[in-house]
């Protein structure tokens, strides 16, 4: 549940004037134009500061041409906490169907070339 607190704030007559008319066309009341404001601004704030943040030089180790839709990519997997990149990464092998297991590898041996022409054959009719 949210607490509230008064405050007392001077206003622009114009600002007012407009939260008024918000609160009107929204069917809200004046605190809870100004309270929204409020979130937004600090919303859009934190989104600047993790811009701020972010890097400008290229990510170390990085080839040139990744492109700067992949750069942005990087960048908000880098905002991400260690156990949600780890799902992430999970989630994303679970859907390409790297997470199937591997195919186990075999050696197989012929003792003479016809052997292999005859298996080559049998292998490429299935």
């Amino acid at each position: 549940m949210s607490r509230y607190a008064r405050v007392a704030i001077t206003l622009p007559q114009a600002a007012l004037t407009a939260a008024d008319r918000l609160a009107r066309a929204q069917d809200r009341s004046r605190s809870w134009v100004v309270a929204e404001a409020i979130r937004r601004f600090a919303d859009a704030s934190r989104t600047e500061a993790a811009a701020a943040r972010r890097p400008t030089q290229p990510i170390a180790g990085a080839r040139p041409g990744l492109g700067d839709s992949r750069l942005a990519q990087l960048h908000r997997d880098l905002e991400l906490t260690p156990e949600e990149r780890v799902r992430a990464a999970e989630e994303t092998a679970r859907l390409s169907g790297r997470a199937r297991s591997p195919v186990a590898q075999h050696v197989t041996m012929f003792e003479r070339i016809q052997d292999y022409v005859d298996w080559k054959r049998q292998r490429d009719r299935v």
